[in-house]
């Protein structure tokens, strides 16, 4: 294994790693994790399968020297032995904190991906002695909007034990593991299919229907751009910490001014409307990024206003669905 040396986005250096395996890899973030490695050096051995991922999200990357695809379940008994590595690091975005659109229609996939899944990316690392990081997700809000039980607090369940499992095997076996959470990310490539913000106000503003706001509009969000994110978990992933870093926005703009700036960007003739929540959404969690500052030297750099013009230009360019893999190649080992 290389040894592990300071690491910074903004270098010229190539990273302190020869070989990642990235589940998860063809999800929003797994994607552009893939694309960034591989662009500093770094071979990428990319896991996915393709439940709310697509071949697609990483088809650009098929041909790239250094860079594999393999579609299986990190969960399913016997995946872990076709992964042989050796890794240096090994990203675990495969779990219930970055399966939002899984969840409530997959429960039994999420918890099993983060159990068994996590667990077998886990035992990969300590096979090859290397980093392990779990991507994972803000903690809960409290209740499902007043449903103690609701699909919000399960998956919430899910996450954490992924997270104690995580610790758990860091105390027991002393293996270089830990934790990111990371909060609303986005950029080119993100879902806008989700219900989520702000891809649903995209999808809606250029296919020229109405923007609709939950609400009142007031409540906030804070967005992160996936390039800080990206730079974020490689930071994180360079280091030794075991405890969870927040890798966040730290602007919050509300849900109306996203709105009122995407159909701004757009140019679409999209009206503003304003719906009832049905259930109330859960209010989102807040990132408390000073650990990631402070002992990474992480900052994001692109605005909100920024990086919303990036991202409808790279939509409006090419929308969702993206245009299909290569033939014959999904399902096996792009070389």
């Amino acid at each position: 294994m290389m040894p592990m040396a300071a690491f910074s986005p903004s270098e010229e250096a190539r990273p302190p790693w020869h070989r990642v395996l990235v589940t998860g890899g063809a999800g929003f973030l797994g994607s552009h994790l893939c694309t960034r490695l591989l662009d500093s050096g770094v071979e990428v051995d990319c896991l996915d399968n393709l439940s709310t991922g697509r071949a697609e999200k990483v088809a650009h990357l098929a041909g790239r020297p250094g860079f594999r695809f393999l579609e299986r379940d990190i969960a399913q008994e016997g995946c872990a032995d076709l992964l042989t590595g050796p890794y240096d690091l090994v990203l675990h975005l495969a779990g219930p904190g970055t399966s939002a659109a899984s969840w409530p229609e997959r429960p039994v996939e999420v918890l099993d991906t983060g159990s068994l899944g996590t667990r077998a990316a886990l035992a990969v690392a300590e096979r090859d002695g290397a980093r392990f990081l779990l991507a994972s997700s803000p903690p809960a809000p409290f209740g499902d909007g007043g449903d103690p039980v609701g699909p919000h607090t399960a998956r919430a369940e899910a996450v954490r034990f992924s997270e104690a499992l995580v610790a758990a095997h860091a105390a027991a076996h002393g293996s270089n593991a830990g934790i990111v959470r990371l909060f609303t990310g986005y950029g080119p490539g993100m879902r806008t299919d989700d219900g989520g913000t702000p891809g649903s106000f995209i999808e809606q503003a250029l296919a020229g229907r109405p923007v609709t706001v939950t609400g009142d509009g007031t409540l906030t969000h804070p967005l992160c751009y996936v390039d800080d994110m990206v730079d974020g978990v490689l930071l994180v992933a360079a280091g030794r910490s075991v405890r969870p870093v927040d890798i966040g926005g730290d602007e919050e703009p509300t849900a109306v001014e996203i709105a009122r700036r995407v159909i701004e960007l757009t140019g679409s003739g999209s009206t503003l409307e304003f719906v009832e929540g049905v259930p109330p959404a859960p209010v989102e969690s807040r990132p408390v990024t000073g650990f990631a500052r402070e002992i990474f030297g992480w900052l994001p750099s692109v605005t909100w206003q920024d990086g919303l013009e990036r991202t409808v230009a790279a939509l409006a360019e090419q929308p969702d669905p993206l245009p299909a893999a290569p033939a014959g190649r999904t399902g096996e080992w792009w070389a």
